[in-house]
């Protein structure tokens, strides 16, 4: 009986063994980062590796993508204010749950969206039932309610959640944003959102985010109010540094300042809406101009986008014991907010995968330096 078994077993025995290194690898590329050559199994050791997406991602090659390359998800919109939460009495959550339900059905970690923010608000949340401008306490009272709600629904798939977004203002000599939040509430609206969100969700983390962060009169004023709310004993778990580059911005020196500045304050830093546009960075909005038309994703840009992607990540990597997490703003180049800033339809290609979702210079070579960045 054994010599029969060993005639019929020994020469299928090669096929069997192909046939589960096949298997296995298959299973592998279907699982969050699972791809041998994955943004997640390269650098996941250290960063997790995020993507923003809205619910039209989450299917055909886009959701492929996003499972070989990733092991984070953001809504990029679904979980803002104005989305999520239209009228008073009134959620829709549909947008947010389907993107939860792919977390959750696919093993990936979710960070929240944002739950105080300037822009994205509905109207409803700063005047009262007549129409007239609300008061402090109203205000506080729909954003208590609106983060209790929120934090509370998602509070066993996010892990993380920016609380604040961008309270910090841009011009000089001014500290905070001069937003409805803050004429109408003032700074303390900042403290109490952390507080609640940590009440609606005491496991979550709760980050602080801004952007233009590599400035650094801007970055002063951010540790500035992040130190603050830690003297206060607020919530306050993180920085969120959103990322919003260009091949000419930050240079090596700058980033290294910026994330030395910010690991000064001991509290953990994940990049949060990283994308790194072909075109010099712009920080207002304005027309368009006959140079504007030229927008091929030429040989020279792709050049200059490696480089940068490289550089940036050579910083991250010096400072792997405070990063905690590196998000791309959004998927590929075929979907970018930056296709409409700083000019309406300019085609920008700020990620590492193209209109057709195909890896680009910048991602090779991201991972052929994947073990010098992360030694």
């Amino acid at each position: 009986m054994d010599y029969l078994k060993r005639r019929i077993i020994g020469p299928l025995l090669p096929l069997l063994l192909l046939t589960l290194i096949v298997t296995t690898a298959k299973l592998a590329a279907q699982s969050p980062g699972g791809s041998a050559n994955s943004l997640q199994s390269a650098f996941g050791k250290k960063f997790t590796m995020g993507v923003a997406v809205g619910p039209a991602d989450l299917s055909g090659e886009s959701a492929k993508l996003i499972l070989q390359q990733f092991g984070s998800l953001t809504p990029e919109n679904a979980m803002k204010m104005g989305p999520v939460h239209p009228r008073e009495n009134e959620y829709n959550w549909k947008a947010a749950d389907s993107i939860a339900a792919f977390a959750r059905r696919h093993g990936l970690k979710l960070r929240g969206h944002t739950l105080c923010w300037h822009q994205q608000v509905p109207s409803w949340i700063f005047t009262d039932n007549t129409g007239a401008p609300a008061n402090r306490s109203l205000v506080l009272k729909r954003l208590h309610d609106h983060i209790k709600t929120v934090v509370g629904r998602y509070r066993d798939i996010v892990y993380a959640w920016d609380v604040v977004n961008e309270a910090i203002s841009d011009a000089p000599g001014e500290y905070l944003r001069n937003s409805p939040w803050l004429s109408i509430c003032g700074e303390e609206y900042i403290a109490l959102a952390f507080q609640w969100a940590h009440e609606a969700d005491p496991d979550a983390l709760l980050f602080y985010n801004d952007y233009n962060e590599i400035d650094s009169t801007k970055r002063s004023k951010i540790i500035r109010l992040v130190t603050t709310l830690q003297k206060k004993g607020v919530p306050v778990h993180g920085i969120g540094l959103q990322g919003h580059w260009a091949i000419n911005e930050p240079t090596p020196e700058i980033l290294d300042a910026c994330l030395r500045d910010f690991t000064a304050t001991g509290l953990p830093l994940q990049i949060t809406e990283l994308d790194v546009s072909v075109y010099p960075k712009e920080h207002q909005a304005r027309s368009a101009q006959p140079s504007d038309s030229k927008t091929a994703f030429t040989p020279a840009k792709a050049t200059a986008q490696q480089e940068q992607y490289l550089n940036c990540f050579r910083i991250f990597g010096k400072y792997r014991q405070m990063i905690q997490a590196i998000t791309f703003w959004n998927v590929s180049d075929k979907h970018t907010w930056l296709d409409n800033f700083p000019v309406r339809n300019r085609k920008d290609y700020p990620l590492l995968f193209d209109v057709n979702l195909k890896p680009k210079q910048a991602y090779h070579i991201l991972l052929q330096h994947a073990t010098e960045i992360l030694p």
